[in-house]
């Protein structure tokens, strides 16, 4: 196995590489690492070492989409080119990954665009855990003129709600920061909800860091719109044939590093919030119902169905 498979897995599990497009960037470039760097004779025993590579990063971090389909993005490329040499296809591997990049990067401005025009002024928006999706969507706000303030969540155990708060401080945005219990509380003093997505199901619930339904169900109690900000590529193909989108358990030690023995901790880090809770996803394509999530993913990305 490559170094950089290894290494770049490792570093995905350590949480050394936060944020669901982080984690997709770093896989698929060490995909690409790895083929220019094989020793295979062959296009299968390149599709070998390129489903290893796969098997290795997938279990690096278990709620990863858009990571996964990154990956599934570059060997299908491979699978379905009629190039016959290995260093054709490892050019293949090249271009494919430069497109899944630059398609990252375009979606990241078009929900930017679409969602910033959600902001009013004087506005107060509440989030919760950190999303370069949503932070992005934010400072494009406050480039455009809009004065409006932004709420964060601390987001325990490992505080990422603190990465959201450094940012929007440094973006020159007037933030508050609060626990995750006081969410409730300040439900009715913020006018919408956004928060990102580590996965969305065929059937359109959203996978996230915990709390997140914890927020949607304050926000539906107290009649304020909850949106989510996501690219349509963190949809999971495997739930269209009945699969659950796992749900990682980390280290209890994230929680409390010294406990009393015998004290049994749980340490979920994500939760599933369902569809009839999310008022709208903001992805590149406007603003859709969860509902018709699956429709469009055929229309877009009918690749990501053969790939599964």
């Amino acid at each position: 196995m490559h170094e950089s498979i290894l290494g770049t897995a490792e570093r995905i599990r350590r949480l050394e590489v936060q944020g669901a497009r982080n984690v997709a960037i770093a896989a698929i470039k060490a995909v690409e690492e790895a083929a220019r760097e094989s020793k295979a004779k062959r296009k299968e025993n390149l599709l070998h070492e390129l489903s290893e590579a796969k098997e290795v990063l997938f279990v690096s971090r278990a709620t990863e989409p858009l990571m996964r389909n990154a990956i599934r993005y570059v060997i299908h490329a491979v699978e379905s080119s009629d190039k016959k040499t290995v260093s054709e296809l490892v050019t293949v591997v090249s271009q494919v990954t430069e497109q899944f990049l630059e398609r990252l990067e375009r979606s990241k401005e078009k929900i930017a665009a679409v969602g910033s025009k959600r902001i009013l002024n004087h506005s107060r928006v509440l989030t919760h855990c950190h999303s370069s999706t949503v932070t992005n969507m934010l400072r494009k706000a406050k480039l455009d003129g809009k004065s409006f303030e932004v709420v964060c969540t601390e987001s325990r155990p490992v505080f990422q709600g603190r990465i959201t708060a450094k940012e929007m401080l440094d973006a020159g945005i007037k933030t508050t920061l609060i626990v995750d219990s006081a969410v409730r509380h300040f439900m009715n003093e913020v006018d919408f909800v956004v928060v990102g997505a580590d996965a969305i199901t065929s059937e359109g619930n959203v996978i996230n860091k915990i709390g997140t339904s914890m927020v949607a169900l304050a926000a539906k109690e107290a009649r304020t719109p909850f949106y989510v900000a996501s690219e349509l590529l963190k949809f999971d193909p495997a739930t269209i044939h009945g699969d659950y989108e796992r749900i990682e358990e980390r280290s209890p030690n994230e929680v409390w590093a010294d406990p009393p023995h015998g004290l049994i901790i749980r340490n979920p880090a994500f939760d599933v919030t369902r569809r009839e809770f999310i008022h709208g996803i903001i992805c590149e394509e406007g603003i859709i119902s969860p509902h018709s999530i699956n429709e469009l993913m055929n229309r877009k990305h009918p690749w990501i169905f053969e790939a599964t």
